[in-house]
């Protein structure tokens, strides 16, 4: 018997359930808390990378956007700059040249049905007018003697090259009914713009 009346086994076996059920409780709650601090660690408010393995390729670089635009830029400028010289060139046409389509046909035909470079390149030759005298277009005069001893019409072809030699613009300019001796002086209009140089040349001369 103990001092309190009870027998002793009992008691002490009663302390040690008690004593294993709170280190039981003790041990869950050490596993909850560290459970706890997991979910934690897992869950995050950051954003995560995209998924690289879904893409193909690389995306553009600063420099090679910078440099696609700059291209864009540049073709932008030219087409405008062309457009203007065209421009000018037409203006500038109209009011120096009394030629008509009809004319300009006439023209196009002859030099069409013409063997070789025509029979009248010895009758034709090219200066170029100052960009002064032009409103800045590029024209060069077209020098039309008929050295024959009856009247004659002429029509010349004028070929605007660039510096490879590449033939960028043609010309047609020609006169009607020139008496024998008579000269006339049409000017081929290059409708480009006056940069990047081009070098004009007489290709064709045909007398009808």
């Amino acid at each position: 018997m103990s001092s309190a009346g009870f027998p002793a086994g009992p008691r002490r076996g009663r302390v040690a359930l008690v004593a294993s059920v709170a280190l039981t409780g003790a041990v869950l709650a050490g596993c909850g808390a560290e459970g706890s601090g997991d979910a934690a660690a897992t869950f995050s408010n950051r954003a995560s990378p995209p998924a690289t393995e879904n893409f193909s390729g690389e995306p553009p670089s600063p420099m090679a956007s910078a440099a696609e635009s700059m291209k864009a830029e540049v073709k932008a400028s030219a087409s405008a700059a062309e457009a203007s010289a065209s421009a000018r060139a037409s203006a500038f046409e109209e009011s120096v040249s009394d030629a008509t389509e009809r004319t300009r046909q006439e023209f196009e035909e002859q030099l069409d049905g013409a063997e070789g470079q025509g029979n009248a390149m010895s009758e034709v030759g090219l200066t170029g007018k100052p960009l002064s005298e032009t409103n800045g277009v590029r024209a060069h005069v077209v020098t039309i003697r008929n050295r024959t001893d009856a009247p004659a019409s002429y029509a010349v072809q004028v070929d605007f090259s660039d510096a490879d030699g590449k033939v960028v613009e043609t010309r047609i300019v020609g006169a009607q009914d020139l008496a024998p001796g008579e000269r006339a002086q049409p000017l081929a209009i290059s409708r480009k713009p006056v940069e990047p140089q081009l070098t004009a040349k007489i290709v064709k001369a045909q007398r009808y």
